[in-house]
């Protein structure tokens, strides 16, 4: 046990190395703020799309998806539903006119920027407004990834969950202070392809622990026979349906993953990406 739990921590300590790594990495390469703030627009594609979704999703997906997974049963499949087709939809329509028209836009590197720049608001209404409403919500946001790194150090290492709420911020601060946008979207891009990991060998192990498909079913069933049912939401009306397939409709005003479309190298490789949404 001793041996186990040792082997989980330095595992955990090498990761968060590896992330400090990142940021002091990307502090070297900076040589301006346009690299600080939006890497010099030289993202690659593949950096984008799998950082963009793992901003995005997160804790959330680990965590809060399968405990409304767990409640509802399989009518909790129209989120993903939802979350797929908002993914795309955000590439196909929104990304590419972004990536060029924020360039146009007085070489635009922020949101906020850009609205000023692009509708000419010389009263510079727009630039403080939507800068006050980025920083108030975001400050929700960003808060709930915090209480999941939290209570994962919680969880995993029992560690005090006040203490394992500022290790983590330390460690995120850390790395956004030195490395700026490249080193968050770097980091991103890594822990997406540990989360693409997660949600496909998780299940599997699942499966695999309740003695396969047909036993896991069959307990599903005894518990409760509409958990299995995909269709349950309608039951009260179709706005539980809509309501759970409107979830892709954030992607469209999400600042974290619209930078990223500001950032992306060539405005010509955003049309690979729309054709395969992470």
């Amino acid at each position: 046990m001793v041996s186990d739990n040792f082997s989980i921590i330095l595992i955990f300590a090498v990761y968060l190395l590896f992330m400090i790594a990142i940021g002091v990495l990307y502090y070297r390469k900076t040589e301006n703020l346009s690299d600080y703030i939006l890497g010099g627009r030289k993202l690659n594609s593949w950096v984008t799309a799998l950082s963009s979704q793992a901003s995005d999703m997160s804790g959330w997906l680990l965590m809060g998806l399968p405990g409304y997974a767990y409640l509802a049963g399989m009518e909790s499949i129209w989120v993903g539903v939802g979350l797929a087709a908002g993914t795309y939809l955000n590439w196909k329509f929104v990304a590419k006119k972004l990536r060029q028209y924020t360039q146009i836009a007085g070489d635009s590197i922020t949101i906020p920027v850009y609205f000023e720049n692009r509708f000419r608001d010389e009263s510079h209404a727009l630039r403080i407004i939507s800068s006050i409403l980025i920083l108030v919500f975001f400050l929700l946001y960003t808060s709930s990834g915090l209480v999941a790194g939290g209570k994962l150090f919680n969880t995993v290492f029992e560690i005090p969950y006040q203490q394992s709420l500022l290790f983590g911020a330390l460690v995120i601060i850390s790395y956004t202070f030195l490395g700026g946008f490249m080193a968050v979207c770097w980091t991103d891009f890594f822990q997406g392809m540990l989360m693409v990991c997660a949600i496909v060998f998780v299940p599997l192990a699942a499966l695999k622990g309740m003695g396969g498909y047909d036993s896991t079913v069959s307990l599903i069933k005894s518990i409760d026979p509409q958990l299995l049912n995909p269709w349950t939401a309608l039951s009260g009306g179709s706005i539980p349906l809509i309501s759970n397939l409107a979830w892709g409709l954030g992607y469209f005003g999400m600042p974290h993953i619209l930078v990223r479309f500001m950032a992306i190298e060539s405005p010509d490789k955003i049309k690979l990406r729309a054709a395969t949404p992470t």
